[in-house]
């Protein structure tokens, strides 16, 4: 099987599982979600490492790996946990699938108890390789094509978010970054730092206007500095981790 972690099929690119699992604290009896869980791979991951409170959530259950505690959620829709009930929400590769994220990312804090973590990764659209995609096609790099909209699919990326907006998204809802990650960086990824120069004066110049006229400088600076780490400058996915306070 291609990507999967003992024949459980891995719905995201190489290393995420791995990476997001690294970013989680190693209280085993801390209560973890895993929303959208999907067949269950890192449910499995979590149990194989000792955590024994984990919560598999999705639209339906399709959990290949016996698993009591499973609740039926949507995304888009209240959470099936009390307020403050929460240590640990982990959501891979899924806010991408959905068109109500400030509705998921407020369920989430409401969720989370204080100082409550989200762990959560999405396709990262603003990388230069994507960025580059997007300038000669209209279209970012893991959503390559238009979608099928004849046939409207769950799977579908009908929601690709960047750094800065993930990032205003997780602080107006009390939710701060406190690391910034990636998957892997692709070899071919390295080709497109040469546009990086002019990448960083461009933003330099715009995020320097705007900072003096909407007096975000502070903010403008943070969000540059994370545009231009390895990890969002390259990364294939995008990995966050971020503490509720």
């Amino acid at each position: 099987m291609r990507n999967s972690y003992k024949n459980i099929e891995i719905n995201c690119a190489k290393n995420t599982h791995e990476r997001v699992f690294e970013l989680i604290d190693a209280d085993i009896d801390s209560t973890i979600v895993d929303i959208p869980s999907g067949y269950g791979a890192f449910v499995l991951r979590l149990q194989d490492h000792g955590f024994n409170n984990v919560i598999a959530i999705d639209i339906e259950n399709i959990l290949k790996i016996p698993h009591e505690n499973f609740s039926t959620g949507d995304m888009t829709k209240s959470l099936p946990m009390e307020s403050g009930s929460v240590d640990t929400l982990v959501c891979i590769d899924g806010i991408e699938h959905i068109d109500k994220q400030f509705q998921f990312i407020k369920e989430v804090s409401r969720v989370l108890k204080t100082d409550g973590k989200l762990i959560i990764s999405t396709p990262n659209i603003s990388s230069l390789r994507s960025r580059w995609r997007w300038l000669m096609s209209g279209h970012h790099n893991k959503c390559k094509s238009p979608l099928d909209e004849n046939n409207p699919n769950p799977l579908h990326h009908i929601g690709m978010i960047s750094f800065p907006e993930m990032r205003y998204l997780l602080h107006t809802n009390g939710l701060y970054i406190q690391n910034i990650s990636t998957n892997r960086i692709k070899s071919i990824s390295w080709l497109y730092l040469l546009i990086a120069p002019l990448s960083y004066l461009y933003t330099t110049l715009s995020y320097r206007k705007s900072g003096k006229k909407e007096g975000t400088g502070i903010i403008n600076q943070q969000v540059k500095s994370s545009m231009f780490s390895l990890s969002v400058l390259l990364g294939e996915t995008l990995i966050i981790k971020a503490v509720k306070k």
